[in-house]
């Protein structure tokens, strides 16, 4: 919400001065978390406008997530707490205490059995398309409010989870991955994490009730065992608004070959 972006100039359209002039309402408190803003006609009258006009300047602002409507009940500023993922901590973190690496949140497993891999997992796994692996398909809930935060799905060879409780819908004890080394007796050694910022597809925007034009963060990670065989490929999607990733890592003294960025 804030940046070198949040200004609207003046002659921009008159819903986006609106919406501006509400964003900064939150910003500063005036409109604190969980209050409820006037309603459209309200509005409508504050700002010498039509109510679609106040509308569209609310759909902007609930896309951004800042506000949330509430069926006959009103519109809402929502609460801008943000989940936190330390990508390069994650596993060292998991290793050192009992539980699972997002105990803080509710797990539900919505899936888990045998199903052929789709193109772009198997290109991952290295292997054919449709060849069989385990897939877990999970949701995160917030313990605080109950809504949702995050879906994702792990999927994993059949050697490796095949006839064991990874087979079943139940939410294992522990970080998955350390379900699998004590299963294997193999060590993850190597992660890759390949982020995506794009629109939902319409069953995460059911899934995650998303309002229209919310963006979503998309997070495809393959585990590598230390022989270098992946063990496992997951992917995790959250609401872009509520996600922060925090990548903090030592600065190389020198480039290491064949991993030039475009930005």
């Amino acid at each position: 919400m804030t940046g070198m972006y949040s200004k609207v100039p003046i002659n921009g359209p008159k819903y986006q001065r609106i919406a501006e002039t509400l964003r900064a309402s939150v910003r500063s408190g005036h409109y604190p978390p969980g209050s409820r803003i006037p309603t459209e006609a309200a509005l409508a009258e504050e700002f010498d406008v039509s109510v679609p006009t106040v509308r569209q300047a609310i759909a902007v602002l609930r896309a951004e997530g800042v506000l949330i409507s509430r069926h006959g009940v009103g519109t809402f500023v929502r609460d801008l707490h943000r989940l936190r993922r330390r990508s390069r901590d994650r596993y060292g973190i998991a290793r050192s205490r009992p539980g699972l690496l997002s105990d803080n949140l509710r797990h539900e497993i919505t899936f888990a059995g045998r199903v052929g891999a789709p193109a772009d997992i198997a290109e991952l796994m290295g292997v054919m398309a449709g060849t069989e692996v385990i897939l877990r398909r999970r949701a995160l809930f917030s313990r605080r409010t109950g809504e949702i935060e995050e879906i994702g799905a792990s999927w994993l060879p059949v050697e490796i989870a095949g006839g064991t409780y990874l087979e079943e819908p139940t939410v294992v004890p522990k970080a998955l991955f350390r379900c699998v080394e004590e299963l294997t007796g193999r060590t993850y050694g190597h992660a890759t994490d390949r982020w995506v910022a794009r629109l939902p597809t319409p069953g995460e925007i059911l899934a995650l009730k998303l309002p229209t034009g919310a963006a979503v963060l998309h997070v495809v990670h393959t585990a590598r065992d230390e022989r270098g065989a992946v063990v496992e490929v997951s992917e995790s999607i959250w609401p872009a608004d509520r996600i922060e990733i925090i990548d903090d890592y030592p600065i190389a003294s020198e480039a290491r070959p064949g991993v030039a960025s475009d930005v």
